[in-house]
């Protein structure tokens, strides 16, 4: 039996596990704060005990280390458990809205949603596991062919972003000219028009992790552990270079993500401690990386002055549950949907078709539909309060607010369903690649866009994974001979349990 195989007994002992350490967290918050004390902790705590089981085998070396269902369970403790309380306990809520008379209540309802929405994640995932069809093929690496697509890659992304740097008169003028954005209804509203160059010009960096990755794996001294953190401590710098000057952490954080995947699956695994140190390196960056984001060029300046603290817009629970939750937003949607004398009308499926159209250039289409900034400000504000380019809602939702701005409360749970067969067939089709795939150097992006798909709303997807993927995609595709997977052929253990062949993913 692999490590990553898991027998019934394994998964009770791991459901136990987790149902004890929501409990004692929970204890913590509830001698904490009095605050807590709300019959809203219940359905918040089972959704702890579902999403903990999967956080707990990762934690136990019983899921791989990339798995995506670990993953999503590392996160989702936090996104459906955590948040929540830490709402409560710091009191820290929507800015600008009309609040509920109790959050509370409207977070208890949410997490009685998600908790069906859970239980219907876990079981649609399961059959999808074992019903996703097997891989077939072989993508061998041709490095001759490689190293001129990704090579052209690079010439081509490094060209257009130090053009974009010249237009703004310099990396100081850019930086100046982010700076002139901070505080607008969007953040990055001077930089506007710039998607698609940003598409190209910000995958340098993860073009070149691919070059060495390819090549590294060919020799013991490019596989050391001293050269592999120079290596990933350079790619942090050109991910600030490429793109993190925008002042989007998720950009710099998610890249660094993609980054340490490549290295597991394809030079040497990665232990479970260096997680843990890269995470604390992730929480100092974000933490000292949001004075940029809230100030911009100003940083520099309140730094010297002492005034850091004084000048920042946010503060860190502000930035680590605006950022990286949605309990708030989320239930306060639930509270203005509910309402009997609410006037806002379902989209019927119209934020969707709004991120579709962002596919077409606003030059050939000048009136494409909005995104769901239109149907989140009439939501949020009341019913005809949206104006493009002078009143709306930044707001991002997550796969369940934007259901609900949809199709209202209670198809909630099929969302979570359908992450759930994402999920599934994306894990069966790990199980099947062979070491030296090279489709494993673009795994972690498959990753990545699992666990944003419950953050984050469809327009926000269908960007990030064309600006992160479309030039990483074309050069793996091209520097690839496919051939016939010979392990197809042969029988296969139950899709529950990793083939032995498979690396310690």
């Amino acid at each position: 039996m692999t490590a990553q195989h898991r027998s019934p007994a394994a998964g009770t002992s791991s459901l136990q596990l987790s149902f004890l350490f929501c409990v004692l967290t929970l204890a913590g918050f509830l001698l904490a704060s009095e605050k807590v004390v709300h019959w809203f902790v219940i359905p918040v705590l089972l959704c702890g005990v579902i999403i903990g089981i999967d956080a707990i085998d990762w934690f136990r070396g019983r899921v791989g280390m990339f798995d995506p269902a670990g993953i999503i369970g590392l996160l989702g403790v936090y996104f459906f458990f955590l948040a929540p309380l830490l709402h409560v306990v710091w009191d820290v809520w929507l800015p600008y809205i009309v609040p509920p008379s109790d959050w509370r209540d409207w977070l208890g309802g949410m997490a009685m949603i998600n908790v069906i929405g859970l239980l219907m994640y876990r079981y649609a995932r399961e059959k999808a596991s074992t019903l996703a069809p097997r891989n077939t093929t072989f993508w061998h690496v041709d490095r001759r062919r490689l190293l001129v697509a990704a090579g052209c890659g690079l010439l081509l992304s490094g060209a257009l972003q130090c053009w974009v740097y010249a237009r703004f008169g310099g990396v100081l003028g850019f930086i100046e000219a982010f700076s002139d954005s901070i505080g607008e209804a969007y953040s990055e509203n001077s930089l506007k028009g710039w998607g698609s160059i940003f598409m190209v010009s910000e995958s340098f960096p993860v073009l070149a992790m691919i070059l060495f990755a390819v090549w590294a794996s060919r020799t013991a001294a490019t596989r050391s552990w001293l050269v592999i953190v120079a290596v990933l401590l350079g790619y942090f710098l050109l991910k600030i270079f490429f793109g993190g000057l925008r002042g989007s952490r998720s950009n710099t954080i998610w890249g660094l993500f993609w980054a340490a995947g490549i290295v597991h699956l394809w030079i040497r695994p990665i232990t479970r401690k260096l997680v843990f140190a890269g995470l604390g390196f992730l929480v100092l960056f974000m933490h000292v990386y949001g004075f940029y984001e809230d100030l911009g060029g100003d940083v520099l300046t309140a730094f010297e002055e002492g005034s850091l603290n004084e000048k920042n817009r946010r503060s860190f629970p502000d930035m680590l549950l605006g950022d990286f939750g949605r309990a708030d937003v989320q239930a306060f949607l639930l509270h203005r949907l509910w309402k009997s004398d609410s006037d806002y009308r379902y989209a019927w499926g119209r934020t969707y078709l709004g991120s579709i159209a962002l596919l077409i250039p606003s030059s050939i289409w000048p009136d494409r539909p909005p995104t769901k900034t239109k149907e989140g400000t009439d939501a949020e504000f009341g019913a005809g309060t949206y104006d493009e380019g002078q009143w709306y809602s930044s707001h991002v939702y997550g796969i369940a607010g934007e259901t609900m701005l949809n199709f209202g409360p209670f198809p909630i749970p099929l969302a979570y369903l359908l992450v759930g067969v994402i999920v599934g067939r994306l894990r069966r089709f790990l199980w099947g690649l062979q070491p030296g795939d090279t489709r494993l150097l673009l795994f972690p992006l498959l990753v990545m866009s699992c666990f944003s798909i419950l953050s984050s709303d469809s327009d926000n997807l269908l960007f990030n994974f064309i600006k992160d993927g479309l030039i990483p995609i074309t050069a793996v595709w091209i520097g690839s001979r496919v051939l016939a997977n010979p392990a197809a052929l042969r029988t296969r253990a139950p899709a529950a349990a990793f083939p032995e062949h498979v690396p310690a993913i």
